[in-house]
């Protein structure tokens, strides 16, 4: 194979190109010049706006890949998925997403790559606020839609600006000049087997890189300049207040005070994500008068904490939280700008995770009064009652199941003004919403 494939090929066929993280590194390959094309089981967002910048994307399950240089595919495609077989028949340059996002970052003189069981896209594109604040030569990879760089931006070859993916272990394709580890909480056990194995591999992406980044106290096993609530942290924040939800901090790097950060964004998870886009962008030799300024203009990533309508009168909220600490964040969050009743529709994503983290949902979920568990969105798996949404919504005591918007629309239907309407999950519970508030 050659020593780098976008030097020496020129197109691209995207299996899957209608996913978030695809869609980017396809939008970065055609401002770059290269041919792209692809298919998708059904249209998204991501698949229309490749579409209206000139992308040939098929809807269908087969597609025609034989005039294309090199196959890429995403992991949820199983190994005899008839086109990677076929581009396996045809001698294609086939390989998986993440080396592809490995490929791509190699065209820039340094990458900094964010990895994390939470956080990881808001922190990346607070990063990316960052550098444009800077006025550095960036582009970004993002696994959700900035309001304002979308998910795949281009914009200079200097740093290259990237979310890194724990699944089947995707990030430990990128050997980054600096790897940031927001946190190192178990999930995708259904791939990793245990936690150890999870940590194990954070730590092993963390030997790969330059320099690392990571939350104070957490993997003791790798070096880094830390950040955190704790002042024994490199990076740390004193005098937090919010404001309906928002909040303010002072920075510290060590003992200096930096200064005064006011975040757009909602929620104390995001003083966290802050923290860690400051100290990377201090490792960059960026000015604190241009942090505060990037961060500030960070206003959010469609689905975290997104208000999306209201119903009722009742403002309508949409996060991607699908892990019990997520929920946990999303959850404090709400209740700082709910003024009345909080309505929370929670769609589990995946068997595996529900199933391996069952008491860890009973737990954060119990706390809620007005509560929806909507059908499962199954992703890659098939069915296993033990991790149902069903069987989570009987273990907990105050739940209500749902599995049609109808029932959706009957539960939210006592919604008023100064109530909030919560919908929790990663599957297609977003598009769901957006349906009901339409009408």
């Amino acid at each position: 194979m050659a020593e780098n494939i976008l030097t020496e090929f020129d197109s691209f066929f995207f299996l899957g190109i209608g996913g978030v993280s695809m869609s980017a590194i396809a939008k970065i390959l055609l401002k770059s010049g290269k041919t792209v094309a692809g298919c998708d089981r059904s249209e998204s967002e991501y698949t229309d706006e490749l579409a209206n910048l000139g992308v040939d994307v098929e809807i269908a399950n087969s597609c025609d890949i034989e005039k294309y240089d090199v196959v890429v595919y995403t992991d949820a495609l199983p190994e005899n998925n008839p086109a990677i077989i076929q581009a396996r028949r045809l001698n294609k340059v086939l390989m998986p997403r993440g080396r592809l996002l490995y490929e791509v970052s190699r065209l820039f003189k340094k990458t900094v790559a964010v990895a994390g069981c939470h956080g990881k896209t808001t922190c990346t594109a607070m990063i990316a606020h960052v550098f444009k604040a800077a006025g550095l030569q960036f582009s970004s990879h993002i696994g959700g839609s900035d309001l304002t760089f979308t998910n795949g931006y281009l914009d200079g070859y200097d740093y290259f600006i990237t979310e890194a993916c724990e699944y089947k272990k995707n990030f430990l394709f990128l050997k980054p000049n600096i790897a940031v580890i927001l946190n190192s909480d178990a999930d995708h056990l259904d791939c990793y087997g245990t936690a150890k194995n999870l940590t194990d591999a954070y730590v092993k992406f963390a030997n790969g890189a330059g320099e690392v980044v990571k939350l104070y106290g957490d993997l003791e096993d790798c070096n880094g300049i830390t950040f955190g609530f704790d002042d024994r942290a490199a990076y740390y924040a004193k005098s937090i207040r919010s404001a309906g939800g928002q909040f303010t901090f002072t920075a510290y790097e060590g003992s200096e005070e930096l200064g005064k950060v006011t975040l757009s964004s909602y929620g104390k998870h995001n003083v966290l994500n802050a923290l860690a886009a400051i100290a990377v962008a201090r490792r960059c030799g960026i000015a604190f008068d241009d942090i505060a300024k990037g961060l500030k203009s960070f206003k959010g990533v469609k689905r975290r904490f997104e208000k999306i309508g209201e119903v009722g009168g009742a403002v309508c909220i949409a996060d991607y939280a699908h892990h019990p600490n997520e929920i946990k964040a999303a959850l404090k969050t709400a209740r700082l700008v709910t003024r009345g009743e909080l309505y929370v529709v929670f769609q589990p994503h995946t068997y595996s995770r529900t199933k391996n983290f069952f008491k860890q949902f009973v737990l954060v979920l119990s706390q809620v009064k007005r509560l929806m568990v909507y059908k499962t969105f199954a992703a890659r798996e098939y069915y296993d009652d033990a991790g149902s949404a069903l069987t989570l919504s009987k273990g907990l005591k105050r739940s209500v199941y749902g599995d049609c918007e109808t029932d959706i629309e009957q539960f939210i239907g006592g919604a008023k003004e100064g109530d909030t309407v919560l919908f929790l999950g990663a599957g297609d519970i977003y598009e769901i919403a957006k349906t009901i508030i339409e009408g």
